[in-house]
């Protein structure tokens, strides 16, 4: 068995509704970034179990250190923009404003993101308009869209859009008021 097997085992078994051992793998890569690759993988492993726990796992190792995507940015955009897996999809979602993203990323990463407004997944939706905010606060030329969005999403959403909503505007309206004094 490869160590990628052997890591990538640790994340099957269980069902949806279990995280299974992801802290641990995440732990392990922490520790050891050299099979932060192999982690990768997982994002496209045929088991459902194993490509929404890797994704967990990648995500808590990129909020420690968001420098081990940056070799996968071009995989991890493209992932956005074609993954269904609705656990798969939030875990995209809190991953993408980590990325260091040029204009023409951030403008692709927004659109698939908007298209994640339209999940059936509250969860899915409610880290998707998190993103978004996230990455228009890397760019001040996307704030104005974002925050038109957002304060539609915070009247129509679900309870969860609407109360995650509220936090972001607040946010956008602290961060303007920082720019302009």
């Amino acid at each position: 068995m490869t160590s990628s097997n052997k890591l990538l085992n640790k994340l099957s078994g269980g069902d949806r509704r279990s995280i299974g051992q992801s802290n641990k793998v995440a732990s392990l890569v922490l520790k050891r970034p050299s099979l932060f690759p192999q982690l990768m993988q997982g994002l496209w492993n045929s088991d459902p179990l194993i490509r929404m726990r890797a994704a967990d796992a990648v995500e808590k190792v990129s909020l420690h250190k968001p420098n081990l995507l940056e070799p996968f940015k071009a995989k991890i955009l493209q992932m956005l923009d074609e993954a269904t897996q609705q656990e798969l999809r939030w875990h995209l979602a809190q991953i993408i404003p980590r990325l260091r993203l040029s204009k023409k990323d951030r403008t692709r990463a927004v659109s698939a993101l908007r298209l994640y407004l339209d999940d059936q997944s509250s969860i899915v939706k409610t880290f998707a308009m998190q993103a978004m905010a996230d990455i228009a606060n890397t760019n001040e030329k996307l704030v104005p869209e974002i925050r038109e969005l957002l304060t539609s999403l915070t009247k129509q959403g679900t309870a969860a859009m609407r109360a995650r909503g509220r936090k972001l505007l607040r946010h956008l309206a602290r961060k303007d008021r920082e720019t302009t004094s």
